[in-house]
Parts: structure tokens; sequence; C-alpha cells
């Protein structure tokens, strides 16, 4: 779902998920908690990739905007693990804040996203219900989470160290 900036300070949300189901009902529940930043939806890593390597045919990354990225594991083509170690190397984007959002919760996984540099871990519940609940929850947090634009300059591609 692309959606254009609402205004220089908004935070665009991005959704990386390759289940249509769960993208749906991730967006249905952040709007529903009231977030009304614009959501960009990737189907798997390596759409991520692009968007960041401004080789995206849909989507144009524009380093002076502010991203909250929300990340499944889980994906085809370049896991979520990759896709935040990426982000995390690289001084354009390691500022952008990453919320894991996933069925995992092998601690020793959990560890190493943090290791890498998440901000944070949520596990989607196998419940319908409980899955709604944490991302009413997860929607409530983003609106009192402040995501400061720190990019630095637009010369430099994203995922070179």
């Amino acid at each position: 779902m692309d959606t254009p900036k609402i205004s220089e300070n908004a935070v665009t949300v991005l959704i990386a998920e390759d289940d249509d189901g769960h993208a749906e009902l991730i967006q249905e529940q952040l709007q529903d908690a009231g977030v009304r930043n614009p959501l960009v939806r990737f189907r798997d890593g390596q759409e991520v990739v692009d968007f960041f390597q401004g080789v995206s045919p849909r989507r144009t990354y524009d380093p002076e905007q502010a991203y909250l990225l929300l990340l499944d594991i889980r994906m085809p083509k370049v896991s979520g693990v990759e896709v935040l170690q990426r982000m995390k190397q690289s001084p354009a984007l390691r500022h952008i804040p990453v919320i894991m959002l996933t069925t995992t919760d092998d601690p020793r996984e959990v560890d190493a996203c943090y290791k890498l540099g998440c901000s944070c871990y949520v596990t989607k519940p196998m419940d319908f219900q409980k899955f709604s609940d944490t991302l009413q929850r997860l929607g409530l947090f983003i609106l009192v989470l402040r995501v400061e634009n720190a990019a630095e300059g637009g010369a430099l591609s994203p995922f070179q160290p």
C-alpha cells in the first residue's frame, strides 16, 4: 500500500511481511489503534533491500524521510535477519528503528536480533485474537514512539558500509 507523505515530520511505516493475511491484519490493527502514518508494504526481503538501494521499480527511498520498519524474520529471497544486518551496518540506514514482528520466539534468535540492533522484538501469537491484541498494542506503541530522522546525506548508497 503506497501512501504519499502526509508531512515533512510524518514517519512512514514500512511493513515487510510475506503473508497477505498477516499484512492486511497488521495494517488494519495499526489504523484501528489510530496510526495514520503512511504505510508501505513489502512482500519479501529483496523488495526491502531494493527500496533502500534505490532500485525498486515501484517505490522510492527518500533519505530525508523518517521511517519505521516492521520486519518479519521468515521471508522469501532475503531473510529479515539479513535485512536487519545490512541496515544496521549501513551508516545511511542504521538510525532507522526496526521492530521484528515474527512467530519465532527462539531465545537465540531474539538475542541475535537485539545484538544486530533491532529496536524491539514482538512475537506474533498464533491465536487470531491474541495476534490482534498484540498489533493493537503495537499501534499504540507507535503512536507514542518519537522517531527522529537522523539521515546523513543522500549521496551514500544505503547498503555500503
